[in-house]
């Protein structure tokens, strides 16, 4: 059986006059997050562990910031086509863990919704995906609140369908 690891990380600064959307969810907070997309920082750097272990490049590869047809898209739809890369090369998710670094907002309320709506985008069982949160006890730029940062882990598997040579 093939299989394969790749590492994801992502950083946004925050941004007045946007939504806060994590994992898919819309979490309430003064400030959102900068970015080209919906700036989901949790799904960009899940995003970037599946691509990464399957060699595809990194999601601003696939999703280029200058590019207007990806100006405010949700992230969920961005990682719904992430997936659909890995099948044409021949893979499929099969397991992601990831941690969220904010010193806020609080995200543990969130946490099973955003599990469940990463699972959806993936194809997985909700117990396939681990959404962890934590706090950088007011060290550096995320701890002083000037944005929030995540990274991941994913795993894929090799199967029946796709290009032998990826």
């Amino acid at each position: 059986m093939d299989i394969r690891i790749g590492l994801g990380i992502d950083f946004h600064r925050f941004a007045p006059e946007r939504d806060l959307v994590l994992g898919g969810v819309v979490i309430p907070h003064s400030l959102g997050l900068d970015g080209h997309s919906d700036a989901d920082v949790l799904l960009h750097a899940i995003g970037d562990a599946l691509l990464g272990a399957a060699a595809l490049g990194d999601i601003g590869h696939h999703f280029p910031v200058g590019d207007p047809a990806y100006a405010g898209i949700s992230s969920l739809e961005l990682l719904r086509r992430t997936v659909a890369l890995l099948a044409v090369a021949g893979y499929a998710p099969s397991q992601v863990d990831a941690v969220v670094v904010a010193e806020r907002p609080v995200l543990a309320p969130y946490v099973p919704t955003m599990q469940a709506r990463i699972a959806a985008a993936l194809g997985v069982e909700i117990s396939a995906v681990s959404v962890k949160a934590t706090t950088p006890e007011r060290m550096g730029a995320l701890g002083r609140g000037e944005g929030i940062g995540a990274w991941a882990v994913a795993l894929i598997v090799r199967t029946a369908a796709g290009d032998p040579g990826t």
